[in-house]
């Protein structure tokens, strides 16, 4: 009865579960394992183990088929709600709607500010000691510090997708509700810079049709460049008025945009606007002068230097957000500025700093282009999604032609290879148009306007320099197809903005935490751990079963 007795008991293993990297754990129960074994084939193999309870045993079978529905759990990928209740406490700490009606707190995007912390003081610090504490493992350590630190740009790659990375993911959890709709200021992105850059662009396009000795026979009237560029100017104070609020109040996004790989480009469009208003200035209001003041060009052209600075020293550098990393087609938006300022610089009569930001434009072109067209492998992965995004590649060489036109005041050969590059790549993209479809409307796609308006204007003047029918017609029907795009898009915003209401949905990209939640990785370390105990468990048992059939044949 003594050899059944064990026997039976033997049919179990204790696979107590184990914390990770709990070495000293793991040592000391194979010690006890040893000892309990060998305590059968000693004096008191007799004595009947003292019994421990369900929870600190695991049969072998049950052991195998429990590791085995965790392997099935570790193949099927599980999307995530994106509801931000998986996120740590948030839920525990009351930031986000559990069951009980309270409202989702947005203020870990709001701007910090010392009158607001010191207005606050003793609920700022119980929230955020929640908040950590939440987030905190078993270990001590946090799972996510995404609030307090910046989220670096192999990061977005990593959380994202889409032609704009703006898509979520969808084992990707965010710090925000998706259920619920978040404030206006939070969802404005700063891409909708990009409907004044189509706007003001259009503006520089209807002035080159109505002065150009190549379009004469048109006669259109001055008066479509004014009613444009009144409209345009209006359009970015709107826009720029919103996104100031935005920055007053929810800085902490504003920052999140700037990390940003596709959306830091953007922060150069406002300046690109403006300079392209004073470009395309009506001749009515200022019919006899010459040259424009040079203040407009410090003015507009100093906050784009001082920008490009910070981000060409960030591809130069070779740090996390070194070109490789970060290029995309958006990128050609920190380049072109140097174009359209050159441009401004020549029409205020500095011709000398005007070929200085053409050299600079040019040469960073060159290694954008190269970047893009090579696809490092060291290089984050593009979208594998082809978009009107790719229009921009058409940006820089045109505004490069007709830059090298106006300094120098000929259409000459440096100006025409640049002019048949852009033209060339644009044939190249309207080839396959197909790529270009079934993608959902944004406002980011009003900044992919103005490539193919720069690419009018540049036909323009090659049309000036070399006069004839095939020129002309390809002038206006690159400047038709742009001002059609044009006009497509603003009646979609329209629909979109007050029909459908679906202009600006919630900014998942703001969103991301800073790594990828830890949660997931849990179940595999402990099916890692389960099979290793199970293993051992399965040795030791059969090491048992031998020895004692072993002691029995003896005792035979």
């Amino acid at each position: 009865m003594e050899r059944k007795q064990s026997n039976a008991h033997s049919t179990f293993a204790d696979i107590n579960e184990v914390e990770d990297e709990a070495e000293q754990e793991l040592q000391q129960q194979e010690n006890n394992n040893n000892k309990r074994f060998s305590g059968n084939r000693g004096p008191n193999r007799g004595k009947q183990r003292p019994f421990r309870g369900f929870s600190r045993q695991v049969s072998l079978e049950t052991g195998f088929s429990v590791l085995n529905r965790e392997s099935r759990e570790r193949d099927d990928k599980k999307s995530l709600p994106r509801s931000g209740r998986s996120f740590g406490g948030f839920e525990s700490g009351g930031i986000i709607n559990g069951g009980d009606g309270r409202k989702t707190d947005f203020s870990m995007f709001r701007t910090k500010s010392t009158l607001s912390k010191q207005k606050s003081l003793l609920p700022s610090i119980i929230r955020e000691r929640d908040i950590e504490n939440s987030l905190r493992t078993e270990d001590g350590e946090t799972k996510d510090d995404s609030i307090n630190e910046n989220v670096s740009a192999g990061r977005y790659f990593a959380a994202l997708r889409g032609p704009e990375l703006d898509e979520v993911k969808d084992n990707e959890d965010i710090l925000l509700p998706k259920e619920e709709q978040w404030p206006f200021l939070l969802r404005f992105p700063i891409g909708c810079f990009g409907i004044c850059l189509g706007l003001s662009s259009q503006a520089v396009l209807w002035l080159a049709l109505a002065k150009s000795p190549a379009t004469n026979f048109l006669h259109i009237t001055p008066l479509i460049n004014l009613v444009v560029w009144l409209f345009s100017l209006v359009v970015l104070v709107s826009v720029s008025f919103t996104y100031i609020l935005k920055c007053i109040f929810y800085f902490e996004a504003v920052k999140r945009e700037y990390f940003h790989p596709v959306r830091v480009n953007f922060f150069f469009a406002p300046w690109v606007v403006c300079m392209f208003l004073a470009i395309s200035v009506p001749p009515m209001f200022s019919p006899n002068r010459k040259y424009l003041h040079p203040a407009i060009w410090c003015v507009f052209m100093g906050p784009y230097f001082f920008l490009e600075l910070k981000i060409y020293g960030q591809w130069l550098s070779g740090g996390k957000r070194r070109l490789c990393k970060v290029a995309n087609p958006s990128s050609h938006l920190s380049v072109v500025g140097n174009f359209v300022g050159a441009i401004l610089a020549s029409k205020v009569g500095w011709d000398e700093v005007a070929k200085f930001l053409w050299a600079v434009g040019f040469a960073h072109y060159l290694v954008v282009f190269v970047t893009l067209y090579q696809r490092l492998p060291t290089s984050e992965a593009l979208p594998k999604e082809l978009h009107p995004v790719y229009s921009m590649f058409i940006a820089a060489p045109s505004a490069a032609s007709i830059a090298w036109n106006t300094i120098y005041g000929q259409f000459d050969g440096c100006s025409r290879t640049c002019f048949f590059i852009a033209l060339f790549l644009y044939i190249s993209l309207v080839a396959r148009i197909n790529f270009f479809t079934g993608f959902k409307f944004s406002v980011a796609w009003w900044s992919y306007t103005f490539p193919m308006t720069t690419a009018s204007v540049a036909t323009i003047k090659y049309a000036e320099a070399v006069p004839g029918y095939p020129s002309r017609a390809l002038a206006l029907t690159l400047s038709f197809i742009s001002t059609a795009m044009v006009c497509v898009l603003f009646v979609s915003t329209l629909l979109h903005a007050f029909v459908w209401q679906t202009l600006f949905p919630n900014d998942l990209a703001i969103a991301i935490t800073k790594r990828k939640l830890t949660r997931e990785k849990k179940p595999f370390k402990r099916a890692y751990d389960l099979k290793r105990w199970t293993k051992q468990a399965l040795a030791k048992k059969i090491s048992a079963e031998k020895d004692f059939e072993a002691e029995e044949e003896s005792h035979h």
